[in-house]
């Protein structure tokens, strides 16, 4: 679907009409991160997508309503006097750029605490995959257009504050993420040995900020407490061979941990059934299609509670639903290869404690029965069955939360800054205020793939323009009272200058080595080679 229809935003793949498609190959060769594939080039398990792309079609037929139309009238506008402060550089935030870049007269400056951008592209997205990496290209063309400016270094609310990026700049986008995770709290969750998988995640990317962090692998089982594509991701990550992922850029202290682990068992748990789990039906083909791990699930678990096997045998469920049940139906059914290496996938089933005495030792789990809401939405409830675990690491995945920033409104509840399109308002009045906005996670909560911040962004930075042309926001003339503050605040901050140098840098460590990067996980030579001064 394209962003301007209402199931992109829920949409977990890219759909191509078999009606329309003409098969030129086109779009698979400008695809920047090789996601369109000739149907003749699929692998045995990729070929089911053929009958869940045309089934797309029958329940959501084209009807393209193009803002081409709307889009073009604002190129041709003068915005002389906007300037943009936007807070983040990942993808919702390259893409609020990239709206902006195109309009005559905009300015835009881009702020990141880090000295690298391109927020998980960099360090969330799993080192094996590439080829999603390459989105980055794209990105890049938006911080190379010479009215956008990037200051990474800078962190908002310590170096600067949200009242001098006011003062400064027209208006300010927030895009910041949702850095922080979510707690399972129960007992033992602190033990050593626990973690976050935003922690584990980050220290494998190479992440400054989590290079020292430490993991003990020694145990030969972990177990991963969440079913999203992140715990699916860490799960291979765990179990890879150390020589592929050392042809990846992922960081050679995590290379150096992984060669020495114990882990042969990775269990994955999902307090919901196969029908609702939080992984994507691709991420699953992906580790199905793993020849050297078996993936388990014990045909117990894949069996469907009475609602939603009725609503499957009405057809009354999404073709990715139905196909969600049918893959794990095929798995447990299938033999074992006999590798040493396994995958087991626990549905309805939630963690109730950690055990140890002074580091993890197992964890305590209890079976979950299905009840559905008014809103036919599934919620697991605790059953009398409980059993241990023996682990000797435990990462919790079940979810990403935003961080309040001070002087911000903050939504604690939900994890997000309020606002209403876009445009941030207090949540306790509901005012609007002005000339602040938000993009991405810290805007609709964690959701989405990264496609799903383009639409995000565009109507964020709509918002922000319709309140430009009706003169609710101020022009900014002179440059000067920013750079000052820039210089004196920020003296050390990275330009787009010193990020080219890191980034040719690591790929030149890279290169001698086989790798696409070999990334800095020091910030003090990371500022060396940004400032020219090795």
């Amino acid at each position: 679907p394209r962003p301007d229809e209402p199931t992109f935003m829920s949409a977990e793949m890219l759909f191509v009409d078999p009606a329309t498609c003409i098969d030129c190959g086109a779009c698979a060769d400008e695809c920047p991160v090789d996601a369109i594939r000739p149907d003749i080039e699929l692998s045995e398990y990729e070929q089911r997508f053929e009958a869940v792309n045309a089934a797309y079609y029958v329940d959501n037929p084209i009807n393209v309503v193009a803002d081409t139309a709307v889009r073009a009238t604002r190129r041709r506008e003068d915005f002389s006097g906007l300037r943009v402060a936007i807070v983040g550089s990942g993808p919702a935030a390259c893409y609020a750029a990239a709206e902006l870049a195109l309009l005559k007269g905009v300015e835009v400056d881009i702020y990141d605490r880090l000295l690298t951008p391109y927020g998980l592209i960099r360090s969330g997205v799993a080192p094996d995959h590439q080829g999603t990496k390459k989105i980055a290209t794209l990105f890049k063309r938006t911080l190379s257009k010479p009215n956008v400016r990037l200051h990474l270094g800078v962190e908002i609310g310590k170096d600067l504050s949200h009242s001098d990026l006011l003062a400064t700049h027209s208006a300010v986008i927030y895009a910041v993420g949702a850095s922080g995770d979510r707690k399972m709290g129960i007992p033992g969750e602190t033990l050593p040995g626990s973690h976050a998988v935003t922690e584990f995640v980050a220290w494998y990317n190479g992440s400054p900020e989590h290079a020292d962090s430490m993991f003990d692998l020694s145990g030969e089982r972990a177990v991963i407490v969440g079913n999203g594509n992140v715990a699916m991701d860490v799960a291979r990550i765990l179990l890879s061979d150390p020589e592929r992922l050392a042809a990846t850029d992922i960081a050679d202290r995590a290379i150096d941990v992984l060669r020495d682990s114990n882990i042969r068992e990775v269990v994955i748990l999902g307090r919901r059934g196969p029908a609702q789990a939080a992984y994507t039906n691709g991420e699953l083909l992906g580790l199905m299609d793993l020849s050297w791990v078996d993936l388990v699930i014990d045909p117990e678990e894949v069996e469907l509670d009475e609602t939603m096997r009725g609503l499957i045998e009405a057809r009354e469920t999404t073709a990715s639903v139905r196909l969600k049940t049918e893959l794990a139906s095929e798995i447990a059914a299938r033999p074992l290869s006999g590798s040493n290496k396994r995958i087991v996938l626990r549905y309805r089933t939630s963690p109730v404690e950690v055990l140890g005495e002074n580091k993890v030792a197992s964890v305590r789990v209890q079976k979950n029965s299905l009840v559905y809401d008014a809103q036919g939405i599934a919620c697991a409830v605790p059953l009398p069955d409980e059993s241990d675990i023996e682990c000797g690491l435990v990462l919790r995945s079940i979810g990403y939360r935003g961080v309040g920033l001070t002087g911000v409104p903050f939504d604690e509840d939900k994890g997000i800054i309020p606002n209403l399109s876009g445009r941030v308002v207090d949540g306790e009045t509901g005012e609007a205020c002005m000339g602040t906005y938000a993009v991405g996670w810290i805007k609709r909560g964690p959701s989405g793939v990264i496609g799903t911040n383009k639409k995000c962004a565009r109507e964020s930075v709509t918002a922000l323009l319709d309140d430009f042309v009706a003169g609710t926001l101020r022009p900014m003339t002179s440059r000067e009272p920013l750079e000052s503050l820039l210089k004196t605040r920020c003296p050390q901050a990275v330009d787009r200058s010193g990020w080219n140098r890191i980034d040719s840098a690591e790929r030149k460590a890279g290169a001698a080595r086989g790798k696409p990067r070999a990334k800095f996980v020091d910030t003090a030579a990371m500022l060396n080679v940004a400032h020219g001064e090795v």
